[in-house]
């Protein structure tokens, strides 16, 4: 996974994380990106420090460290920000509005729309752990986002 600082044509910052670098390109360039901000979709990537790995210094052996806190500070375990919710919200809305819920038949009729038997058309759905592996493996590129609830709800 790559981690981009987006900025939008409004100003606003937040970062996105994409499974590869061309993969920004191309949701760009097919109107998939928006400002969780505003809703624009004037998108750029923003001037970015390079994230340097480095091993850990050990410590002197007669000295304890203290274990890496598992949250970040200010931030309370298992909550998800509001901003983040929000954001979801808009997606389930955009993809229910936009794409045909084919429910449990999600994995065949995207492989079949990949196979060209069937016309090609945006669906959502559900599919089994290995429904998944076995569109990987024909090359069948699909995306899973969380399902929250409404925003109406």
């Amino acid at each position: 996974m790559i981690r981009y600082q987006l900025r939008c044509g409004a100003g606003h910052e937040f970062e996105g994380w994409f499974p590869g670098s061309g993969a920004f390109e191309r949701q760009a360039a097919d109107g998939l990106l928006c400002c969780p901000q505003c809703g624009t979709h004037d998108v750029t990537r923003a001037l970015m420090a390079p994230a340097v790995h480095t091993a850990p210094i050990p410590a002197p052996k007669d000295e304890t460290v203290p274990p890496p806190a598992a949250t970040p500070p200010g931030h309370a375990p298992g909550v998800v920000p509001d901003a983040m919710i929000a954001l979801l919200q808009k997606m389930r809305q955009t993809v229910e509005e936009h794409c045909d819920d084919v429910g449990d038949r999600f994995a065949q009729e995207a492989l079949d729309m990949h196979r060209g038997t069937r016309e090609s058309r945006s669906i959502y759905g559900n599919m089994t752990a290995q429904e998944q592996a076995e569109l990987d493996e024909e090359g069948v590129e699909v995306h899973a986002i969380p399902w929250v609830r409404r925003a109406d709800s």
